[in-house]
């Protein structure tokens, strides 16, 4: 059976819009007003849907919207001239803002994942679904019961209305979706139950009453969505209006005993300013782990987008998988209890798979393996293991029918993490791992973009992606991802760095590739000491050349046959070839062939 493209319409699936289906309802969005002020939208929207649905959706890139969408020619350069990533982010607020009103109740809606510019077709489970009326119609009271106190219309503007109702509409939705839920506090969570208990509580308002306590109920909101995408974490929420005033609240540990984290916050408006406070507690020690403050322009256009923004860099500091919480975790003596044992298992994988040092993959391999037989639900567990047997093939010194072996030993375990949790981003990048490795680069890019697109605010999901897009050859769209993981992540593996340095090097920028590799060199993978002889070769530095060739030399598999280890590792002939010229000529420099 062929692998299909990696696009995200498929109208063999259940569930799909046919393709009249999303025809219709293109042309009810370009008919509509929200998209009459901008041709150049509207043809972008057009372009990107009909090539999907004609099944060219793998050549939608920045260079080829560039072309036939903007009238570029083929000099174009993404790099020099942004107009399709910048037009692309305007479509896709267009859109949000279509469908949060005009298109609120149409049957498909079409959206445009970050990360990508092939369009996304899905149908609109909402329509057509009316809630159960209580008795006397309770649910107006419970919603009203949650939420603050009401405020004088006497004291509200047009411009105050107009900002609060696009801020209360996450709200709303997290209300009704609460008055789903039986008692506070309410588990958000919809993943894995092994890892920590972490608690969202209401963001207190000040100032601006109006303004600031609109901000601070959709800030939380948003953020507990961002939050429940990263897989692992136990999410409870607090009824929006039931105030708090200890560090713990009405305590998730209470529920959880293992480890229990309280997110907390404030917004002040003032003026034409506003501030957003927030920071994450340990809710046994009292310890505040993180704090940061955010100042904004109190702009209609701009606080929208400034709470989404926030939501997210908060959301990514706390969640990813080198971030606050737990980084926090792997601090504290490992629990008795068998479920955290084996989330903690999993976040000494995480560690490991930073450096790859070989000292540490055994106990970490033994501690999976346990972890499976103890918890053989544990998604996340399954998907680290296949990761875990990944690298003893490809690390290990293995015959090519054991590595094979070893191969399909670990895509039957990440499989098997995906059939449980077929959403869980550590199981979708697992598997896209292994199926590079096993050569399947299409399927290997097609999960890796379905991570990307179940959570956006995880870096690591953005490094795996950016670094095989680059190990194929594609920096263009490589490199751009794998800077953005490092900005985003608490402490960069060194690993994220590895083929921006090769990248700086192909294009003769060798003290800059000499700067990113030494920056690597955290890695155990030998890499970092290859690309650092292969940059002093080509500024001349005799000793330094010799200095990393030793170094490198110590690295089993790299140092026996390099051109066999970048080919192992997916690189393409012409990245392999240059890096073999440039080791070669270090070598000759060095005096080492």
């Amino acid at each position: 059976m062929p692998r299909r493209h990696p696009v995200t319409f498929d109208p063999l699936l259940p569930n799909s819009p046919t393709t009249d289906e999303v025809r219709a309802e293109l042309a009810a969005i370009l008919s509509s007003t929200a998209f009459e002020s901008s041709q150049r939208r509207r043809d972008f929207l057009r372009f990107i849907v009909e090539e999907t649905l004609a099944g060219h959706a793998d050549t939608l890139k920045g260079f080829t919207i560039a072309v036939g969408v903007f009238g570029r020619d083929d000099s174009f350069d993404p790099q020099t001239d942004p107009v399709v990533r910048l037009e692309a982010g305007r479509l896709r607020r267009d859109l949000d803002s279509y469908y949060v009103a005009a298109g609120r109740n149409n049957a498909v809606r079409i959206s445009i994942p970050k990360g990508s510019y092939v369009p996304r077709f899905e149908r609109n489970e909402n329509v057509g679904v009316t809630p159960a009326a209580g008795p006397g119609n309770a649910g107006a009271s419970s919603a009203r019961s949650l939420s603050q106190p009401p405020t004088s219309a006497a004291h509200l503007t047009p411009w105050t209305i107009g900002i609060a109702a696009i801020l209360l509409l996450p709200v709303v939705l997290g209300v009704i979706a609460g008055l789903l839920r039986d008692g506070p506090p309410q588990s958000a969570s919809s993943g894995s139950s092994q890892g920590p208990a972490l608690m969202v509580l209401p963001f207190d308002a000040f100032g601006d009453e109006d303004i600031a306590h609109s901000l601070a109920n959709g800030l939380a909101q948003e953020l507990i969505g961002n939050l429940i995408r990263f897989p692992g974490f136990r999410l409870y929420v607090m009824p929006l209006g039931a105030g708090d005033t200890g560090v713990t609240g009405p305590k998730a540990s209470e529920r959880d005993p293992d480890a229990a984290y309280v997110v907390r916050g404030s917004v002040r408006a003032e003026g034409e300013h506003v501030r957003v406070a927030a920071q994450l507690s340990n809710t046994k020690t009292g310890q505040v782990l993180w704090a940061n403050s955010y100042d904004r322009q109190l702009i209609p256009g701009a606080l929208i987008r400034a709470q989404r923004d926030l939501a997210s860099e908060i959301a990514t500091i706390l969640g990813q998988p080198y971030g606050v919480v737990n980084r926090d975790l792997l601090q504290e003596k490992t629990p008795a209890v068998s479920t955290m044992q084996s989330y903690l298992c999993v976040q000494r994988a995480y560690i490991y798979r930073r450096s790859f040092s070989q000292s540490e993959f055994a106990p970490v391999h033994q501690c999976l393996e346990e972890s499976v037989q103890r918890d053989p639900a544990f998604s996340e567990a399954w998907a680290m293991l296949g990761w875990l047997r990944l690298d003893h093939a490809r690390l290990g010194s293995l015959e090519p029918a054991a590595r094979q072996r070893e191969y399909e030993l670990a895509f039957q375990a990440a499989s098997r993490a995906v059939a449980m949790e077929p959403d869980n981003t550590l199981a979708l990048k697992a598997l896209s791992s292994i199926n590079h490795y096993m050569g399947h680069y299409e399927e290997s890019e097609r999960l890796a973009r379905r991570a990307m697109e179940r959570n956006p605010n995880d870096p690591d999901t953005l490094a795996q992606l950016g670094w095989r897009l680059a190990v194929r050859g594609r920096f263009d769209e490589g490199i751009p991802m794998l800077k953005q993981a490092i900005e985003r992540t608490v402490n960069p593996p060194g690993w994220y760095y590895h083929l921006i340095a090769i990248d700086l090097y192909l294009q003769g920028r060798h003290a800059e590739a000499l700067q990113v590799a030494e920056r690597s060199a955290t890695s155990g993978l030998g890499v970092s000491q290859a690309l650092s002889a292969i940059a002093q070769g080509a500024l001349g530095n005799r000793e330094g050349a010799q200095k990393a060739l030793a170094q490198m030399a110590t690295f089993g598999a790299l140092a026996r046959d390099p051109a066999a280890y970048f080919r192992l590792n997916g690189a393409t002939e012409e990245i392999v070839d240059a890096l073999m010229k440039g080791l070669n000529e270090s070598k000759s420099l060095a005096g080492t062939q």
